[in-house]
């Protein structure tokens, strides 16, 4: 019994690192490779996916803190599935978003009229309109799906798997 925990923990130590690796390989792609630029909250939801992805792999390597570890990436992922929800909230008006508008700016080498050519040319990207919508469901919305399954899943899993001696 205590192989077969360990074998459901090593499995999802490595699915969770895997599914941190689609997920972020995914946005990257639709960022660099497609063109959709990303807003000040699609950003912060990649940290829980990357956290995940760092977690996962150290579960996967250390046992002794495997069950533990699957645990805390398990809460990660929910989360940032929490702030998923908030986001999706904002795209279709349920909930108030950010009140200022966000770009990314460099600040180079310090000319000011580079910084103001920046400035006027930088793409406003707002929270509140999704880039891209897939059968009525932005990218957000999908987030909050994957995020708000797999965390309780990951944790389920780990409360099961008995103590962290047996983990």
């Amino acid at each position: 019994m205590i192989r077969a925990m360990l074998r459901r923990l090593d499995l999802l130590s490595w699915l969770t690192a895997a599914l941190g690796v689609v997920v972020l390989g995914t946005v990257l792609a639709s960022q660099y490779l497609g063109g959709l630029q990303p807003c000040e909250l699609c950003l912060y939801q990649r940290w829980p996916w990357g956290a995940a992805i760092v977690l996962g792999l150290l579960a996967a390597v250390i046992r002794p803190a495997r069950r533990i570890l699957v645990l805390l990436a398990g809460l990660v992922i929910l989360l940032g599935g929490l702030l998923a929800v908030y986001h999706a909230g904002v795209e279709y008006g349920w909930f108030p978003g950010f009140t200022a508008c966000t770009g990314a700016l460099s600040f180079g080498n310090g000319d000011v009229g580079a910084l103001r050519d920046q400035l006027l040319n930088a793409p406003v990207v707002r929270c509140d309109v999704p880039g891209f919508v897939l059968f009525g469901i932005s990218m957000a919305g999908y987030n909050a799906i994957l995020s708000v399954v797999a965390g309780p899943v990951l944790l389920i899993a780990g409360i099961r798997s008995g103590s962290s001696r047996a983990a």
